[in-house]
Formats: C-alpha cells, structure tokens, sequence
C-alpha cells in the first residue's frame, strides 16, 4: 500500500499535529501553546502524508504578507510545521510535499514562499535562498557600557502587564512593518505568541515582564523580557533573557536598551534574533564582550520570478537580464529582462542576451537586500556575462536597512 498526500482536515489535526511533535523530538509543548498553533493553522493550506491511516508527514503554510524593498507588502506563503517521520526517510515524503506545496502556492497567485529552517542544509535543494540573518548576543554588562542619542532622557519608562499594553505594543509593531524588507504583518491571532508564558517555557526564568517607552503620553516602544537569577560567592549574577523589544525612534529604541543594562542584580543580556544592523551595536563600549554570533533566519523562495521581481523597488537603476536556473519549478527557468529603479520595477520574458546567470535559489537569497550579487558571484554562484552588469544589479537588489525576520512561526 503506497502512502496519500491530501489536505489536512479538522478532523485529522490532533494526529496530524502529534506527527510532527514527534518528528521535533517528541517534547509536548504547552497546553497554550498547542490550543493557539490549533487555532492560527489553516487547514485548507496544510497537508499530510498519510500510510495506512498513520500520519507520517506534515506541511503547512500560512497566509503573510511580507514587506520587500520598497515598502510593499507582497503575498508569501509562511512554510511551517514541515516534518517527516522517522520511519519514513529516504522514500520521497519531503520532495513530494515541497513539490505539492509550491504548485499549490503558484495557483494561489502567491509570487513567494518563505521559511525558517530547524536545519540550512535542507531546503536548498528546492530553491530556497537565506535571505535574512539575525543576531544573537550575550552581552556582559559588567563590563559593558552603552552610550545613549540625545533625546534618550525625555523618554518615560513604566512597567505594565504584557496582557494589558498587546494592543498598543502591536500598533507600533504595525508601524515598523513596512521600514523594513523581511518583517511580517501580523495575522489576527499571532499576537498573543508573545505574551505566551507557560512555566514550562521559561526555562528557570522569571514570568513574562513588559516595560513600555512613552513620550507625550503615547507609547513609542517597548521591551518584553525574563529575568534568570543566579549568584555566585561574589554576589548577584543573573541574566536578562530578551524576548522582544521594537522601538519608533532611536531615543526610544537606546531608553529601553539602558534601562536592560542597568537592571539590579544582572551582569548579562541574553539576546537573540536581532537585526544585523541594529543600533545597540554602535552605542556599547566594547562589542567584543557581547559575543555576537550571526546566524540564517528567513529562506526565500521566488515561486513566480517576474511577479516578485517586479513587486519591489531598486535603490538604483537597473536593467540586466537575467538567464534562471530552475529545475524544481520550471515555470521560472529561462530569460528574464528586469528594468526597475526606486519608483517600480517591471520584469518580462525575454530572449534578449543574458547579463547575468544564476539559480533562483541565489536569486532569493539576493531578493530582500540583505545578501550581495557580487558577494554570490565570488563565491562562484552567480555570473557575469555583461561587463559592468553584476555592479549594476547589486547595488540596484541592495537595501537601506537590512531585512529581517522578528520571529519563526
């Protein structure tokens, strides 16, 4: 008996979801946590594999909008909870859900796939290029001292109930979405994932604390964070465990970064999933004992080349074409002509002469801004078949600011 790839039912989800626990090691997540992964999964873009009633894989993809230079937020379906059993390796259960996944995804009229990956090695294969980092740091603030903007002091602080200010801390959420390629607007639900604060998640930390950053009375910022108490024969050595801190201006942003400085009875703040670029990094006195470490975050995949191509902006001209590499999905394969600058872009068939040639997985990579045609070029995956083009098109992909993914899902 061969195995069934269909669409999740409501039904099915229990059995479903315990599939894919199992194929992440098999640890129960709360019973919180469970109940909103229920309610946040659309079963109409989930499937399964199936052998003799036994689910045995699992994929599903949600419904985002993704900001990509330009500001523009562009239909992306969120790959998730991809999984296989352990049994069932090495017989094609991956390939066919990927295969599945990005037809259904094309006939949705959706131009990108993105994901986070439990592991980077995996989903190349099937076009997927790293198309934002993060930052992780532990930052000894013992020894540590930051520097803060003019206007830092003006801004108040105060402690609330992360329950209470969701709202608000959403609202400037939902500002910052567009400043930034790779930043996700919210789908009604997902907010409550941050305020979450099962026991068996807090790995010995304290519940849940939210400070907010206000100027005038409105709420400009704010920070949501644990703290894990430790001492050693010389006193207190705890550690401030960041969970997530956005701020609308730079005073905002370094009031709330001082204020985990200088929290009593801590000498470390550990962060994680930071923008690249992040400000913090150019206001503290000795970036060598935060011990940064940088890391893949969103894989992106152009499911339809010219829609995605022609749905962002370039921060310079640029008109190449470019000769696409694409064996998975080959609707993409062939000749594009992509002419854009930073008011729009249009990207057409062609069977001009190509100036540049590479795979659409570098091609994600490069999507958002954040990774270098020149820099994949060196390293072999891009060529230049036009003097003077791969200058022209890198910096026209490049962005401001670097893109950058808040959070998995």
């Amino acid at each position: 008996m061969g195995t069934d790839l269909r669409v999740l039912r409501q039904d099915e989800w229990d059995e479903w979801y315990d599939s894919l626990i199992r194929a992440f090691g098999g640890v129960p997540e709360s019973a919180e946590e469970r109940e909103l992964f229920r309610e946040l999964t659309e079963e109409d873009r989930s499937i399964g594999v199936w052998d003799g009633g036994r689910c045995v894989g699992t994929a599903g993809a949600f419904s985002f909008r993704l900001t990509v230079p330009g500001g523009a937020a562009v239909a992306a379906a969120g790959v998730t909870m991809v999984g296989v059993a352990g049994t069932h390796r090495r017989r094609g259960v991956l390939t066919s859900m990927m295969r599945r996944q990005l037809d259904d995804v094309r006939s949705w009229g959706e131009p990108l796939a993105v994901l986070t990956a439990s592991e980077p090695v995996i989903y190349g294969r099937f076009g997927y290029g790293i198309g934002t980092y993060q930052v992780n740091a532990d930052i000894d603030t013992s020894r540590v001292r930051l520097s803060v903007p003019p206007g830092t002091d003006d801004v108040r602080l105060r402690y609330a109930e992360p329950a209470d200010v969701l709202d608000a801390c959403e609202a400037v959420y939902a500002q910052l979405v567009p400043r930034r390629p790779g930043m996700v607007a919210r789908i009604p639900g997902w907010e409550r994932m941050w305020v979450l604060d099962p026991e068996s998640d807090r790995g010995g930390a304290s519940p849940l604390q939210c400070v907010v950053a206000e100027r005038d009375g409105e709420i400009v910022g704010y920070v949501r964070y644990r703290v894990k108490a430790d001492w050693e024969a010389a006193g207190p050595k705890g550690t401030v465990v960041v969970s997530d801190l956005e701020a609308l201006d730079p005073a905002g942003h370094a009031a709330l970064w001082r204020f985990l400085f200088d929290l009593d009875l801590t000498s470390r703040i550990d962060v994680r999933r930071r923008p690249v670029d992040e400000a913090w990094q150019y206001l503290v006195s000795d970036i060598r004992r935060c011990s940064v470490l940088v890391r893949d975050s969103l894989h992106v995949r152009l499911v339809d080349v010219g829609a995605a191509l022609q749905a962002r902006t370039y921060q310079a001209p640029v008109d190449v074409v470019l000769e696409v590499e694409d064996a998975f999905c080959p609707w993409n394969a062939g000749r594009w002509r992509l002419s854009g600058d930073t008011k729009g872009a249009s990207c057409e068939r062609t069977t001009d002469s190509a100036d540049l040639s590479l795979s659409v997985r570098e091609l994600g990579a490069a999507y958002l801004g954040g990774v270098s045609l020149a820099s994949l070029a060196g390293a072999g995956l891009v060529r230049e078949l036009r003097q003077g083009a791969l200058a022209e098109a890198s910096v026209g992909f490049g962005s401001v600011v670097a893109p950058w993914l808040p959070h998995g899902f």
